[in-house]
């Protein structure tokens, strides 16, 4: 295979024969779509979806200073987090410039996994073996010992109750234990990127075809389909949830992306960009950056990242990223704007699609938020 050849996952004839359109993304061969991505994304919501993740970027730091790197690292309070459990977080350059946000999960007292982006996987390996200098502690690339399939949507606890004894119900949001589902042994976590309650499941490789089956068989009655990454993209974006690359990037802090509360100021010790985003927290104390804010189309032209944000003639931000909502009915976007326009409710914004300005109501994120 070149090496310009998209990797697969260990479910990449699974999705064939199931008659997914495939595509390049962030140098893996990923499904986009089964059938319809309104069905599937409809499906999450009211009743339950099967996601292959295996793209993600999974890198382990083990030792008895791997607490103490990664509160190096990494802007959170890592070693403050119970064994068991997960933080998300962001590692950032020392300008205070975002790389990726991540989620961190404690596996033991001195073993942690760290879950990257599949696009930024590489340059997080990168940093994290940098900063690990001087450290008791390796940092190991995981990323072909795991496939990743996640179960979302209401019915999703069904689903797996009826496939492990794992304690599901104890199991908190943002928590991970080991156990195993369907006889595969299996790290279950509850989190996601929907905005549903669901569950990811950490599996070694040869394992995810008998997983992905058996998670299928046992959602059968229940209406569990199949879903690309198109419709975990609309999710998300109901879910105000970011997207590295379209809401965060290394052009902006924590602080700018409205994320601040990421960044453990009182943590012990130094971390990488801490006097950056020192002065950044100041900043943003004293001139708001723009906001990240939602967008409601009043029309039925959808936004896209990049178009420009209007108020008055005037270019006041950028959307950031645009899709219909087959929750809300109409087309939705994240967009950064200025201060002024920011405020819930705020009327005259459009957005400049093709020359024609469209009417948009600014609105307070999420856009959807469920019934716990």
């Amino acid at each position: 295979m070149s090496s310009n050849e998209p990797r697969r996952t260990a479910l990449d004839a699974t999705h064939r024969a199931l008659g997914a359109t495939m595509t390049d993304f962030a140098g893996w061969d990923m499904p986009l779509r089964y059938g319809s991505e309104r069905e599937e994304h409809v499906a999450v919501r009211t009743r339950a979806g099967l996601f292959d993740l295996s793209h993600m970027g999974e890198i382990t730091v083990t030792g008895p200073q791997a607490a103490a790197l990664l509160d190096f690292a990494l802007v959170g309070n890592i070693g403050g987090v119970k064994p068991g459990r997960a933080r998300y977080t962001m590692i950032c350059r020392e300008d205070g410039g975002i790389l990726d946000d991540l989620i961190v999960y404690r596996l033991g007292d001195t073993e942690y996994m760290v879950v990257a982006n599949a696009s930024n996987a590489q340059v997080v390996l990168d940093a994290l073996t940098a900063r690990a200098a001087g450290f008791d502690a390796e940092v190991r690339d995981d990323r072909d010992a795991y496939a990743l399939l996640a179960v979302q949507g209401p019915q999703s606890p069904g689903i797996l109750k009826g496939l492990t004894d794992a304690d599901l119900d104890g199991l908190k949001y943002y928590a991970g234990l080991p156990g195993t589902v369907a006889g595969v042994p299996a790290l279950i976590a509850r989190t996601g990127y929907t905005g549903e309650d669901g569950f990811e499941l950490f599996v070694k490789p040869e394992h995810a075809v008998e997983l992905w089956q058996a998670l299928t068989r046992a959602g059968e009655g229940v209406g569990l389909v199949p879903c690309g990454l198109s419709c975990r993209d609309t999710l998300r974006l109901e879910a105000g949830m970011p997207l590295y690359g379209n809401e965060l990037s290394t052009a902006l802090t924590p602080f700018d992306a409205g994320l601040g509360r990421v960044v453990k100021f009182e943590k012990e010790g130094d971390f990488v960009g801490r006097a950056a985003l020192a002065e950044a927290a100041e900043r943003a104390a004293s001139e708001p950056p723009r906001v990240l804010v939602g967008l409601v189309a009043e029309g039925r032209r959808v936004p896209r990242a990049g178009y420009p944000v209007v108020a008055g003639g005037e270019v006041i931000g950028e959307v950031t990223s645009g899709a219909p909502s087959p929750t809300l009915g109409k087309p939705i976007a994240m967009a950064y704007v200025d201060p002024a326009h920011a405020a819930e409710g705020t009327e005259g914004v459009g957005v400049d699609i093709r020359g024609s300005h469209e009417p948009y109501r600014v609105v307070a994120l999420p856009f959807y938020r469920r019934q716990k």
